[in-house]
């Protein structure tokens, strides 16, 4: 099969600089389009030169219809109102979309959804870590063997003092894998603040605890705490590539798949 080409948005961005880095590094896939949003200063400059990975020839531009039209699939870790768009396009042009985009609202899935179900070939994670999504494949495990009666269900993260959206995709990710392995729902069950005087516990639920500081890239802790015990089950990131490697293997994944949505567990085969 030849080279999948990709096209990276955002990529004056933290995450885009380093997905065209490890696009550079990876066999089998090569950047074919880099855009930015209109008007960037970053317009017109070489994507690889941006990104510090040696000149490739392809110039930033903000022109999306002209960079979906020679890709084979695009990476997208933006905001949620540019994903949902990104998805139709996607769903118009029969091509992979792999979205890292936290922060998307029901409406927002149930968009993506609908672009899946309409031919394009998507993986959305709230987190693209191969780790993290071994991490929620564990945590599922554990919240179903240890059950809500005998043990309590924390989510502990931090994240860098620039991050927008609290709890964390990756929190969520985590909390949704802790509820299905319990058989109830995040929604119902889930506790995000504690101020005051709250009383007692209530069983059952999962509670959230949200950090923010500095250039944390992202910790996260799921704490099974019982009487006598606690298990702690973890993830710390230490470089952003591992989001981007995660990113490009879904990509490469999905290419082969048929269109609909999919998550990082079915690309790693931990679905069940």
């Amino acid at each position: 099969m030849s080279e999948m080409r990709l096209a990276v948005l955002g990529v004056a961005g933290r995450m885009g600089r380093t997905l065209i880095r490890v696009i550079g590094e990876t066999e089998g896939v090569k950047v074919a389009a880099a855009l930015e949003r209109p008007g960037s200063i970053a317009c017109g400059d070489d994507a690889g030169l941006l990104a510090g990975a040696g000149h490739l020839g392809v110039p930033v531009s903000d022109d999306l219809d002209a960079a979906l039209s020679n890709v084979d699939g695009v990476i997208d870790f933006t905001a949620p109102a540019a994903s949902v768009a990104l998805a139709r396009e996607a769903a118009r042009r029969g091509l992979v979309h792999v979205i890292g985009t936290t922060g998307c609202s029901a409406d927002d899935d149930a968009a993506i959804g609908e672009a899946a179900r309409g031919g394009a070939r998507i993986v959305k994670s709230g987190n693209m870590s191969l780790g993290v999504n071994l991490l929620a494949a564990l945590v599922e495990q554990a919240a179903r063997a240890l059950g809500p009666d005998a043990f309590d269900i924390e989510i502990l993260e931090m994240h860098h003092r620039h991050k927008v959206d609290a709890p964390s995709g990756t929190a969520l990710l985590l909390g949704e894998a802790a509820a299905y392995g319990r058989g109830v729902d995040l929604g119902a069950q889930s506790v995000r603040v504690r101020d005051g005087h709250t009383g007692a516990r209530e069983a059952g639920t999962i509670g959230f605890a949200t950090l923010r500081g500095g250039s944390v890239i992202g910790d996260h802790e799921v704490i099974l705490a019982g009487e006598g015990e606690r298990v702690t089950l973890g993830h710390h990131a230490e470089d952003r590539a591992i989001f981007a490697r995660g990113a490009v293997r879904a990509a490469l994944w999905a290419r082969s798949q048929e269109p609909g949505l999919y998550s990082m567990r079915d690309v790693l085969g931990l679905s069940a």
